[in-house]
């Protein structure tokens, strides 16, 4: 007969509560989402891989992000309205834009991780 942990075991089991845990996670951003919560969870996103990886083009932005490279343009032109990053002329080639975190974006992740670090059990 099957036990919670023998189904939690198998592959189904454990993409069952890969699905749960990732829904749980999804609600959780967008209950609490930045302290200024005019941010999408995409523009949100894109925070967090500069925050990971430093300065970045538009181009290497997209790729990460997996979209297109003129809706990360529409995305990033949003988030540097709202004073969140800078966008500066590529050292080598013209032709493209490299993105860089603003000093306001730093703190308010710093916030954020912070809250994301208190623990979340699995199950309710």
């Amino acid at each position: 007969m099957p036990t919670v942990q023998n189904v939690a075991r198998t592959d189904a089991g454990l993409a069952s509560e890969l699905r749960v845990s990732v829904m749980r996670l999804r609600r959780r951003l967008i209950v609490e989402g930045l302290p200024d919560e005019a941010l999408s969870l995409t523009q949100t996103s894109v925070l967090a891989c500069l925050y990971r990886n430093g300065d970045l083009t538009v181009g290497d932005l997209a790729a990460f992000e997996r979209v297109q490279p003129p809706s990360m343009t529409r995305t990033v032109k949003l988030l540097e309205s709202g004073g969140y990053l800078t966008r500066r002329a590529h050292d080598t080639d013209g032709r493209q834009v490299v993105v860089h975190y603003a000093a306001q974006s730093r703190s308010q992740f710093r916030q954020l991780r912070h809250r994301g670090n208190v623990f979340i059990p699995l199950h309710e």
